[in-house]
């Protein structure tokens, strides 16, 4: 009968292989894909704050990755939500922020009768004709999936050699 040498070893091998392809290819592939979708996202961006608050973010769990392309901040969020699905016809008054305990009432009392934007009185109330929906965020991963996938590929591709999977457990990159 045969005798076979190493046999343990190549096991061993085998069943590391599922954790190191986790561990060191799966992740960067994503976030490699992902900056391709982060790229695209910024050049369809609506507007500056916009832009600059777009941010890429990782997470893996076992047997799962998820890459997120989002928008950080309150104000740009804000932003991206209404230019991405528009806004209805609505009334504008006095932000709760700026009335220090005032009613509407009193404020525009105290303003000649009038809300004031950018410095000049505008009435009592402002009704805004709501604004066209100019989606960006969606548009860039249908158009970007292909490229994302590519350089998921390349990125897989760079580190599988014969010798086994190169690189080193920890992501590359920070996520923000």
């Amino acid at each position: 009968m045969p005798s076979v040498k190493g046999q343990a070893e190549v096991e061993r091998f085998i069943a590391s292989l599922p954790a190191q392809i986790e561990a060191k290819l799966l992740r960067g592939a994503a976030r490699a894909g992902g900056k391709v979708l982060l790229d695209e996202t910024k050049s369809r961006s609506p507007a500056a704050e916009v832009t600059e608050a777009l941010t890429l973010r990782t997470n893996s769990e076992p047997g799962r990755i998820v890459v997120k392309v989002s928008v950080k901040g309150h104000w740009p969020r804000s932003l991206a939500i209404w230019a991405e699905y528009g806004t209805d016809p609505h009334f504008i008054t006095v932000d709760d922020s700026q009335r220090e305990g005032k009613s509407v009432r009193r404020i525009n009392e105290t303003g000649g009768g009038s809300l004031r934007i950018g410095g000049s009185f505008v009435g009592k109330t402002v009704h805004h004709p709501g604004a066209k929906a100019n989606p960006f965020m969606r548009p860039s991963l249908d158009l970007s999936a292909a490229a994302a996938r590519a350089a998921m590929q390349t990125y897989v591709n760079a580190r599988v050699t014969r010798g086994g999977i190169i690189g080193s457990d920890e992501p590359e990159g920070t996520d923000e």
